[in-house]
């Protein structure tokens, strides 16, 4: 398996290949959806892509954690913490390997 990372340079040139329009226009449409999907989620809302899956916000709650090493009780303060729930059709497509 590659260690391969996706980054909005390859979205863009994926965008700049597939659509053909201008590099720059690819990278601002590209821009734009990170941005919409972003502040969505800052103001609280899910955002779900059709077959690939949902991201969304969770509010946890303050509770009492445990340092391995020392067994000492720490508080961990309340906070929201980002999720992603792929679809159905994305768990499979990545069990089958990209091969379905």
């Amino acid at each position: 398996m590659a260690n391969k990372t996706l980054t909005r340079m390859d979205l863009s040139d994926a965008v700049f290949r597939e659509v053909g329009l201008s590099r720059n226009e690819s990278a601002q449409i590209v821009e734009s959806i990170l941005q919409h999907m972003s502040d969505a989620l800052v103001r609280g809302e899910s955002v779900k892509i059709s077959s690939f899956g949902t991201f969304s916000v969770r509010d946890k709650s303050a509770r009492i954690g445990r340092n391995p090493k020392t067994g000492e009780e720490v508080p961990i303060h309340p906070r929201r913490v980002l999720t992603f729930r792929p679809s159905h059709l994305m768990k499979d497509r990545v069990a089958n390997g990209n091969r379905g």
